[in-house]
């Protein structure tokens, strides 16, 4: 098995992890890119743990950056198989960090970015134990048809896309919000006006505003 790895931040508190939120990265970028979300939510999540690993495979398009799979082949069933193999490697990942720090699964969020978040709805929904949410920025649902039979739980899924993406259209928040709808998903979703494939301040905040509620202790 394929093992992966990146940047951490520990808790701004000091003290133990009480919950963790795993960010999930981009095609051609990697986990020192997107562990820069943390410092944005970790004053007001002082007992959340973040890690941000990197992808499991060398881009194809260039020397530098990951990837999770390829995109040489954008066929759906392509696009599937690649996904598969990679969730299988972040599932492993995941075990791992939840049992060093102690945690259930209920106290971890999955948050992605592009293909990071195609990889968060992928792999969240068919965890035997529900998570505590997906946060997912500019992606997309891969997989929709086989969505129904193979989830198993339905966590809590806020998505956030730039109305002006142009390189994951609008047009894909539409369509994942409707393919986790008929797996009894429910997801809450934001459009950025203007915005292209990118985060803004306003969908950080929405972002953080999603992890409090979804990681606020028991």
């Amino acid at each position: 098995m394929t093992l992966i790895d990146g940047p951490r931040r520990h808790p701004a508190g000091g003290g133990a992890a009480r919950a963790l939120v795993i960010l999930l990265h981009g095609y051609g970028s990697d986990g020192d890119d997107l562990i820069g979300l943390a410092p944005y939510w970790a004053q007001a999540l002082p007992d959340v743990a973040f890690v941000s690993p990197h992808a499991p495979f060398p881009c194809e398009m260039g020397p530098f950056g990951r990837q999770w799979f390829s995109l040489g082949d954008r066929s759906a069933a392509a696009m599937l198989a690649g996904t598969r193999t990679a969730a299988d490697i972040l599932n492993g990942f995941i075990d791992d960090e939840l049992a060093r720090l102690n945690l259930t699964a209920d106290r971890m969020a999955l948050v992605g970015f592009s293909q990071g978040t195609m990889m968060s709805l992928f792999v969240g929904p068919r965890r035997a134990q529900q998570i505590a949410g997906i946060l997912g920025y500019s992606g997309r649902l891969i997989g929709a048809d086989v969505l129904p039979a193979e989830s198993v739980t339905t966590p809590p899924t806020s998505l956030i896309h730039g109305a002006a993406d142009d390189m994951v259209p609008i047009e894909s928040l539409h369509l994942a919000v409707e393919g986790l709808a008929a797996a009894g998903i429910d997801a809450e979703y934001e459009t950025r006006p203007g915005l292209g494939h990118s985060i803004d301040e306003v969908g950080l905040q929405i972002g953080l505003e999603f992890l409090q509620r979804v990681l606020a202790k028991n």
